[in-house]
This record gives structure tokens, C-alpha cells and sequence, in this order.
């Protein structure tokens, strides 16, 4: 199979460092080609599910801008840029809840959107978690972090408590694992 290819790109929007849209030329494989192609670029980032050496799963109640009520999340965040994506996932779980883990386990890289860009998503475990300081997370919303079960947590997984598609998709995944 061919892939498709990008004749041109014109910025349309900068809303750096969040969001950019460009607005592509592309050729399809049968020679078609077509104008105007919305392209979105956001940071990648990663997202981690935490199970502590007591096997609990670390995650976070909280609400977000976009979903409505309350939802569950796993520990996540942008990459910085120069950042290896296991890099930022040990930042990321320092940073939000103040553990560390002896064992990571890199779940995949996974396109958000398969046509229009709009990120990687990085999907790691992390077992044998363990505190060693108070989080210092920079986030905006408020969080409450919870220790749950694997049974908890299979059955916010069963009733879409996580309400975010990358955030259900690794708990599911995670779930499957371990």
C-alpha cells in the first residue's frame, strides 16, 4: 500500500505551545489530490498507569474543561520538547504524585487521530511504586489522588469512568497486562 503524500502546508492557525492547524495539499495513492486537508498538531504526551508495591492503582479524580462531572485519570502529561517519552513519564509520575517505580513497561505509541495528526499518545506501567516526596504538580484542575483496587478499577474501566478515550484505552490495556 502507498501512503499518501503531502504536496503542501499552509499554517492557518499558531496557538503555540497547544495547538497549530495547517491546512495540507495531499495526493492520495490513486492520484487524487485534495485541498484543504486539516492537520492538527498538540504535543505528544504520555499517560501511565501506577501500581504501587501494595498493588494499588494510582490514579486521579478530577474534573476537565471538555467532559462533564467528575472523571477518573490515569497520571499523565506533556512531553517537553528534546524529551524522551519514558523520561517525561517518570517526570510526570514524580511530579502529580510524588512516587517513584522500579518497574516500567512501555505499553505502545499510538497516533490520536489516524488522519488528521493531533499527537502521539505514549502508553507506559509502572509497577512497584513507592512515595518519596510530596507531589508538586503544576496542573490546573484539581486532583485528588486515589488508591484503588483492581477490581475498582475494572469496574470504572466496565463503566466508562475515565470518560477520556487514551485514558480508557491504557487502563484497559494495563488491565490486560497485569
Amino acid at each position: 500500500m502507498k501512503p499518501w503524500e503531502t504536496l503542501s502546508k499552509e499554517l492557518v492557525l499558531d496557538m503555540a505551545p497547544f495547538l497549530k492547524v495547517e491546512s495540507h495539499t495531499i495526493q492520495l495513492p490513486d492520484g487524487r489530490v485534495i485541498n484543504n486537508w486539516p492537520w492538527l498538531i498538540s504535543p505528544d504526551f504520555v499517560n501511565i498507569v501506577v501500581i504501587t508495591e501494595d498493588e494499588h492503582y494510582l490514579c486521579f479524580q478530577q474534573t476537565k474543561y471538555s467532559v462533564k462531572g467528575a472523571v477518573l485519570a490515569p497520571v499523565g502529561g506533556y512531553i517537553n520538547h528534546g524529551e524522551e517519552p519514558l523520561a517525561a513519564a517518570k517526570r510526570e509520575l514524580l511530579e502529580e504524585t510524588g512516587y517513584e517505580a522500579s518497574h516500567w513497561e512501555n505499553l505502545g505509541s499510538f497516533a490520536v487521530d489516524g488522519n488528521r495528526g493531533n499527537g502521539v499518545a505514549h502508553f507506559f506501567l509502572a509497577r512497584g511504586a513507592y512515595p518519596v516526596r510530596q507531589a508538586d504538580a503544576d496542573d490546573l484542575e484539581e486532583q485528588l489522588l486515589l488508591k484503588l483496587s483492581r477490581a475498582e478499577v475494572e469496574a470504572a474501566v466496565a463503566r466508562g469512568a475515565f470518560k477520556v478515550l487514551p485514558w480508557q484505552a491504557i487502563m484497559a490495556m494495563a488491565l490486560l497486562r497485569w
